[in-house]
């Protein structure tokens, strides 16, 4: 299965365009294997479908036609007409994180609402790119029809509010305290590949918290396929395979970490980490000496 997931999440996240679905329906078998991914890009088309209807309706009696006219119109399909809105209570289901759940159950966390917010708004015409600001993933579309202007922030997890800078500042602090300074960078463009990262890293969080030890180490097989120099990953995949017995796979990638990390002019605290991984590299030696 673990071939086939990274096959399909590379064959997926090469594709040309901007589509973010079958890469995050390529995640979602993580915990769902036989999840269809035609039927929910399918329904996606629906609710594009759909949400145009509703636009050009609404647009129609108001005779309001600007881009912020028709946020409100998408955003009033997405959470009155279908009722989507923030998982608050049960945030950390990785439910949220599987994009076929959040189309059934239209609830999700941040970055699977945006997701969808995304994959509608672009099947009306609008032109949205995903926002990977710190804590809390947003959304920016822009305005091509008002000159300089760099575009509107939207909060998929909230109804789709519109955001200003002040209301992004209000938010960072609301996230991560003062330990980051806002600035505008903070609202750049995340890729797609950038988003499949996000999603995966919320999700090994996740099964970490609540020892899923295999599904964690799919996924790190999976950040990894996306960004192989990533040694962090590199290092739990080693580290999630220890505590599941595999001791071929923990002793390769342990090893490979330890040789690409380097041991001198690290601080006291990686040292301690290397140490720590050497004891277990020692300990897996052993093992499969025993197995011969």
């Amino acid at each position: 299965m673990r071939t086939r997931l990274v096959d399909a999440l590379i064959a997926a996240s090469n594709e040309p365009g901007t589509a973010l679905a079958p890469a995050a329906l390529v995640i979602a078998r993580i915990e769902y294997p036989n999840v269809d991914t035609a039927r929910y890009v399918a329904e996606l088309d629906r609710m594009g479908d759909d949400a145009r209807r509703r636009i050009d309706a609404v647009l129609e009696e108001s005779g309001e036609h600007s881009t912020k006219a028709r946020l409100g119109a998408l955003a009033a399909y997405l959470y009155e007409d279908r009722r989507f809105v923030g998982n608050r209570t049960h945030y950390e289901d990785p439910r949220n994180s599987c994009l076929n759940e959040v189309i059934d159950r239209r609830t999700g966390i941040p970055i699977t609402l945006a997701l969808v917010y995304m994959e509608v708004a672009q099947r009306v015409g609008l032109e949205v790119e995903g926002v990977n600001f710190p804590g809390h993933f947003l959304v920016r579309c822009l305005d091509r029809e008002t000159p300089g202007h760099s575009g509107q922030i939207v909060d998929p997890f909230n109804a789709g509010a519109l955001l200003s800078e002040r209301e992004c500042r209000l938010l960072l602090r609301q996230q991560v305290g003062g330990n980051v300074p806002f600035s505008r960078s903070l609202l750049a463009a995340a890729s797609r590949r950038d988003i499949l990262v996000r999603m995966l890293l919320n999700l090994k969080r996740i099964y970490v918290h609540m020892r899923s030890f295999p599904q964690a180490h799919e996924v790190t097989g999976l950040l990894l396929a996306l960004n192989p120099s990533a040694l962090s990953e590199l290092r739990d995949r080693g580290l999630l395979a220890f505590h599941l017995n595999d001791v071929g796979g923990a002793l390769s990638d342990l090893q490979s970490y330890l040789r690409l990390a380097g041991l001198t002019g690290v601080d006291k605290k990686t040292r301690e980490e290397h140490a720590q991984i050497w004891e277990h590299v020692k300990t897996l030696r052993r093992r499969m000496a025993s197995l011969n």
